[in-house]
């Protein structure tokens, strides 16, 4: 899990991929694998296309008043690892976790 992309807006090439822009404004594109609702708030879970990242990214999907809404990091590990434990139970058998 990565908290270095805050408060980017992303463009939709394909419902399943986006690339969002971090703050050094560096593109990073993404395979959307999961979103979770938890404790009303709702998180993407990402898969980064840099084949030497082995992890995912979990941000918030903050409403925004653009379509697309905005992507925040989440600083809080403990939130992060009760996101991440909901989307393995929510997508048991789509994916081989370690």
């Amino acid at each position: 899990m990565s908290d270095f992309i805050e408060n980017e807006e992303f463009e939709e090439e394909d419902e399943n991929y986006i690339t969002l822009t971090d703050d050094d404004g560096n593109e990073v594109s993404f395979e959307v694998i999961g979103e979770v609702e938890y404790q009303e708030r709702y998180f993407a879970v990402l898969l980064p296309f840099d084949e030497d990242d082995d992890g995912v990214v979990i941000l918030e999907i903050m409403p925004s008043d653009d379509e697309n809404g905005e992507f925040l990091s989440i600083d809080d590990d403990k939130l992060l690892y009760e996101v991440f434990d909901k989307f393995k139970s929510e997508y048991d058998g789509e994916y081989e976790f370690e």
